[in-house]
């Protein structure tokens, strides 16, 4: 049995994994998948509360998550691909079409 401060703590690196990930990188899929990271983070963190606590809130909660995950990914894909159409690249750095 996994202790829950392991759990914590994988979940924590998992978090800070996402959190890096979004600050320092430029390409628009990687963060993306950084934003992935930080709820699944999220999810085991649910899930591991919800096995202590014996009851299935969490695992509810958790579920709910991986279904606005998917609906952030197919509107973000679907962002990048438009954003790839129009601009040649999809790094984030030259996005300026919202400036006036």
């Amino acid at each position: 049995m996994v202790s829950m401060n392991a759990v914590l703590l994988i979940s924590f690196l998992l978090w800070s994994v996402g959190v890096a990930g979004v600050l320092i990188r430029r390409n628009a899929l990687v963060i993306l998948m950084c934003v992935e990271l930080m709820l699944n983070a999220a999810n085991l963190n649910f899930i591991a509360f919800a096995r202590q606590s014996g009851t299935v809130h969490g695992q509810a909660i958790a579920l709910l998550v991986m279904g606005f995950a998917a609906a952030e990914v197919a509107v973000g894909l679907a962002l990048v691909v438009a954003l790839y159409r129009r601009k040649g690249n999809i790094q984030v750095d030259e996005i300026n079409l919202l400036k006036g």
